[in-house]
């Protein structure tokens, strides 16, 4: 049996623009990209702290140090600059490596650049106690 898994994200991200002009995606700095281990053209989950919308796209590379996080297209009616935004993405995998999966998850700042050495989620009923 396979099993489909959250694979990386980069968690709470601002939206720095949205171009309802463009055709489809999200465009995200290149170095987001490669420390969340997603690719260019890889489906992504968008999920909008700030509005409570969720979307599915693809991602494209933008300009490394950046710090952009673009929605583009018709999912720029959702997002707006500002807005927080976890970007997911998920992999199917077999059975036996499920055992011992382990995402990768990207904390980020103020201005989109990863936050170093934080590579923990803590669930929501522990962190109120942490």
């Amino acid at each position: 049996m396979r099993r489909i898994l959250f694979k990386s994200k980069i968690h709470r991200a601002t939206v720095t623009q949205a171009d309802l002009d463009y055709e489809g995606s999200v465009t995200i700095d290149q170095d987001l990209l490669k420390a969340a281990d997603i690719l260019p053209f890889e489906k992504v989950a968008v999920w909008n702290v700030t509005r409570g919308t969720r979307l599915e796209t693809y991602a494209l590379e933008g300009e490394s140090g950046s710090g952009v996080i673009c929605i583009n297209g018709a999912a720029a009616h959702l997002n707006q600059p500002g807005d927080l935004v976890i970007l997911a993405t998920f992999a199917e995998v077999e059975e036996a490596e499920a055992a011992h999966w382990k995402p990768t998850v990207v904390f980020v700042d103020g201005k989109n650049r990863a936050v170093p050495g934080v590579t923990e989620e803590i669930p929501g009923p522990a962190r109120r106690i942490a």
